[in-house]
């Protein structure tokens, strides 16, 4: 129930001008988003580098209904991977990108050829595209472009989320030689027809598709910041034999930072993902909404700096 109220405001235009105005929204999206510009996304990928983590950084926004509102998505992203570069930080900084925000709603193709561009942007600095999952209607539009964009660019990352009753059959159809793979729970509200409902259900259903990815050949990154799911996968990485460099943690700006520190600290490979733009208040829904004790969590990590 408090999942879908939370679902329900994050599409309200009235709470989320409450929620902007509120005292206490500057310090919320300060500590979990790295900031409004570019230059805020390269700050925050310095500070984190500086502490031995990678990042992957997505700028906010999603569901453009205009071409020329994917035509700036795609602008941004080109920048930022240029900015990456002059700053020396592309290596270790790879973009996270939602082929919603260029287009995929309204134009398979633009999406594509737009999704095409920043791929291309990211190769000639020497770093990496993820696309993002979104709702379970977009998942087929999604790896169809990720198909193709392998083509010529076969470092594209995909992402799959537990909670979705099919992502056991993706992840054996992903699990290939150089497949980048990021398996995270899901932050949408789907039906029962084709998600799990129960957080006990999405838990095995996320060790199943980890034991999958970790089984397979290609790279799996493991989104979460559940202490027994972090523990299962160390524990899987060295029952399949992986070394820490053959897969890694992904793990949200802001939250559990001493965490980050401490699996980099054993020699994991901890990547940071850093949501960056005005489009905030969606984003910090959904993670309330992913799993709704997360309302005390972030009360508590603004309270904390650990």
């Amino acid at each position: 129930m408090l999942r879908s109220v939370i679902l329900a405001a994050a599409r309200s235009s009235r709470v989320e001008r409450l929620v902007a105005t509120a005292p206490f929204s500057r310090d919320v999206v300060r500590r979990f988003v790295a900031g409004a510009t570019t230059d805020d996304a390269l700050r925050a990928t310095r500070e984190l580098a500086a502490g031995g983590l990678a990042v992957t950084l997505d700028h906010l926004g999603e569901d453009t209904v205009i071409p020329e509102q994917a035509t700036a998505v795609r602008d941004e992203y080109v920048t930022l991977l240029g900015a990456l570069s002059a700053a020396g930080l592309s290596a270790g900084a790879d973009v996270s990108v939602k082929l919603s925000a260029l287009g995929q709603k309204f134009d398979d193709q633009l999406a594509y050829d737009y999704a095409q561009s920043i791929c291309r942007a990211a190769s000639e600095v020497g770093t990496t595209v993820t696309l993002d999952m979104e709702d379970h209607t977009t998942t087929d539009s999604t790896l169809d472009i990720l198909t193709k964009l392998r083509t010529d660019f076969p470092t594209t990352g995909a992402v799959l989320q537990a909670y979705l009753r099919r992502t056991e059959a993706d992840c054996r159809e992903l699990a290939t030689a150089g497949s980048r793979v990021r398996l995270c729970k899901g932050a949408y509200k789907e039906p029962e027809s084709v998600a799990f409902q129960s957080a006990l259900e999405v838990d095995k259903s996320y060790v199943r598709c980890m034991n999958i990815l970790m089984s397979g050949e290609g790279y799996p990154m493991l989104a979460t910041h559940d202490p027994r799911l972090i523990t299962i996968g160390a524990d899987r990485a060295r029952w399949f034999d992986r070394a820490p460099e053959e897969f890694e943690f992904q793990m949200l700006y802001g939250i559990r930072p001493e965490e980050h520190a401490r699996l980099a600290g054993e020699g994991y490979t901890v990547r940071v993902y850093v949501p960056y733009g005005g489009q905030w208040y969606g984003y910090l829904m959904r993670r309330l909404a992913e799993r709704p004790a997360n309302l005390t969590f972030f009360a508590r990590a603004l309270s904390s700096k650990k």
